[in-house]
């Protein structure tokens, strides 16, 4: 395998493995954790949410950063195969935008400022809304993924690499 396909791979997977621990770990703090430490008294509550929230932090932090590198150079590598493809571009547009909404509101869930201390109070609806954007991007992923249709270039056709 040469050394570029071997990179690809690596970014592909670092993208979609950081999906899928930031966006299951977010279901699991919406859906398991949030209901079941709702029933602890109120000290032990805030003592656990401080705990996860301090633990979680990094890995949003972290996964942002991956996010971006990996989504960065993902974004390199495909745009030029689908140069013309106008629903591609448009899709991957939106599908940006909407990861910068959920990259803000998940490091404001997390983090400290007292301006968004509101969310945080509220982090069982903002934490559905992160999930619900999520989806969409995942969805909007998915779609382009599969629909998506390089453009063949005459390099492709020389060589006989051309996708059909």
């Amino acid at each position: 395998m040469e050394s570029q396909t071997m990179i690809d791979v690596l970014s592909r997977w670092a993208h979609v493995g950081t999906a899928v621990v930031v966006v299951g770990g977010s279901v699991f703090m919406r859906f398991i954790l949030m209901p079941s430490a709702a029933q602890l008294p109120d000290e032990q509550h805030d003592a656990l949410r401080q705990r996860v929230l301090g633990r979680w932090k990094r890995f949003v932090h972290a996964g942002i950063a991956l996010f971006l590198i990996s989504g960065f150079y993902n974004y390199v590598r495909a745009v030029p195969l689908h140069h013309g493809d106008t629903l591609y571009n448009i899709l991957l547009g939106i599908k940006m935008l909407v990861a910068f909404v959920i990259f803000f509101l998940a490091s404001v869930l997390v983090g400290r400022s007292a301006r968004f201390e509101p969310m945080r109070r509220d982090a069982k609806k903002w934490l559905l809304v992160v999930i619900t954007l999520a989806t969409l991007v995942i969805g909007i992923s998915g779609f382009v993924k599969v629909t998506g249709q390089p453009v063949k270039t005459s390099a492709d056709l020389t060589n006989g690499t051309a996708q059909e």
